[in-house]
């Protein structure tokens, strides 16, 4: 028999046997294109984060002093906002709370700075005693070690605290620029601050005009939910630091250590910076407990510093911060180390609320892909302003035709899988198959027409008059 006979009965046997199948190259072929566009697409979004970060980082100098303007606002904003409602002018409230945070912060500095200069010396000679108490000890069986030897020990380790020091210095001022001062970078969060809060309320009427409705309408809910988000964990950061501060330095002063009003308040300023500060601030406060008191009085300087993290820690981070941002700690941890490698200490308290604010967009971008896939509808979600409603009723009337018209170039309907299916274990039944399929075939609840478009643009016009 001739091969071309063979393989035409062979075909032909196959297509008796299973009539819809095609060659397996054709499947192989069409998930190796979609993986290539999907490559593509992910290289396009690295290429684009890179540069973005490049800019940033080359402009970094000027954007500081706006994100630092942002987070003060944060604080100054709800009296400002309330001032205003009473009939101050705008430029007076924000003078006002302005005026009377930096006076807040003079009056804390004015508290601590004598205390640091009166008890740091007597702190150094405490240390350089304790040294040279532990030189003695372990000269002095059961250790016995030469003298020479541990002179060059302690050597070493002074030489590498100095080197840290000034690591640490100059994390602190990296995000401040080469070009730019302190007292000038001060100045420009103090101005930026003033025009923030006095013209701030203007910002999201004049974007709505200046982008477009829709752009506009979007940008209003995703900016507002990155406010929300910004300021609940200021305010999180600040409850939780404001009670490790004041337990913390009522139990060391109950013990006695030197300067525990100040620690209290680097206590506190190091809260700011998730986990690590905590975790510094909790350690200055042990060394000097060791240095100034002895090792007893250290181990219980330490005792109480683990409790009271660890009751800030297991419950009242949690409660605050999780309705604040809703973030895992591991990425909190993450952020802050990838934060403080890349821009210094300036970093490690920006990367939380950056992690935050990307965390805000995602879930925004999750949100309108709900409405747009039909999973959810727009009373299923919640809004932090009438405009991302406004938006999201749009959207929903816009995404039911859309459907429609992938329904259509397709020719099929896919099987759309509930989550409560996808999560379930087991197989699949009949009846479960059954509601998969009767699933893909199902209708919205409402249809909404091209007039109910027109009358929310319409009320949107209304509004903004």
């Amino acid at each position: 028999m001739p091969v071309d006979d063979e393989l035409d009965d062979l075909a032909e046997s196959f297509a008796a046997e299973r009539p819809d199948q095609v060659d397996r190259s054709i499947v192989l072929n069409g998930w190796i294109k979609s993986l290539a566009m999907f490559a593509l697409r992910l290289l396009i979004i690295a290429v684009f984060a890179y540069a973005l970060w490049y800019v940033v980082k080359t402009l970094w100098a000027g954007i500081l002093p706006v994100i630092l303007a942002i987070i003060i606002c944060t604080v100054l904003a709800p009296p400002t906002t309330w001032m205003r409602k009473i009939g101050i002018p705008s430029g007076l409230a924000a003078l006002v709370s302005i005026l009377i945070f930096f006076a807040t912060v003079a009056f804390l500095v004015f508290l601590i700075a004598p205390d640091i200069a009166s008890q740091s010396q007597f702190l150094y000679l405490q240390a350089f005693e304790g040294i040279q108490r532990l030189q003695l000890w372990a000269q002095g069986p059961p250790l016995n070690v030469d003298g020479s030897d541990l002179q060059q020990v302690i050597d070493e380790i002074a030489a590498w605290l100095q080197e840290q020091a000034g690591t640490i210095a100059g994390g602190i001022f990296s995000g401040i620029g080469t070009a730019t001062s302190i007292v000038v970078t001060l100045g420009v969060v103090l101005v930026l601050t003033f025009f923030f809060l006095k013209d701030g309320y203007k910002f999201l009427p004049w974007l709505r005009s200046a982008t477009g409705r829709r752009v506009g309408l979007h940008a209003t809910e995703l900016l507002t939910r990155a406010w929300n988000t910004l300021g609940g964990f200021i305010r999180a950061q600040a409850v939780v630091s404001l009670v490790d501060a004041l337990f913390i330095g009522v139990g060391i002063a109950i013990v006695g250590v030197p300067m525990a009003f100040t620690l209290a308040v680097i206590t506190f300023i190091a809260g700011f910076i998730p986990i690590v500060g905590a975790v510094v601030a909790g350690a200055l406060a042990v060394l000097v407990a060791l240095v100034s008191l002895g090792f007893t009085e250290a181990v219980i300087v330490l005792v109480i510093v683990l409790a009271v993290q660890q009751i800030e820690g297991n419950v009242l981070s949690p409660m605050l911060q999780s309705k604040a941002m809703n973030l895992h700690p591991v990425i909190v941890l993450v952020s802050v180390t990838i934060g403080g490698g890349m821009f210094g200490l300036i970093g490690s308290f920006l990367a939380v609320p950056v992690a935050a604010m990307i965390a805000v967009v995602f879930r925004y971008i999750q949100d309108m892909t709900a409405i747009h896939a039909g999973e959810k509808d727009a009373d299923e979600l919640a809004f932090s302003t009438e405009e991302g409603e406004l938006v999201a009723r749009i959207s929903e009337e816009e995404a039911f035709h859309q459907r429609e018209k992938w329904r259509e170039k397709l020719g099929w309907v896919p099987t759309a899988i509930p989550e409560e299916s996808a999560s379930s274990s087991g197989s699949l039944n009949d009846d479960k198959l059954d509601d998969l399929t009767s699933s893909a075939q199902r209708q919205p609840r409402f249809t909404l027409s091209s007039p109910k478009i027109k009358r929310l643009f319409d009320q949107l016009r209304n509004r903004s008059k």
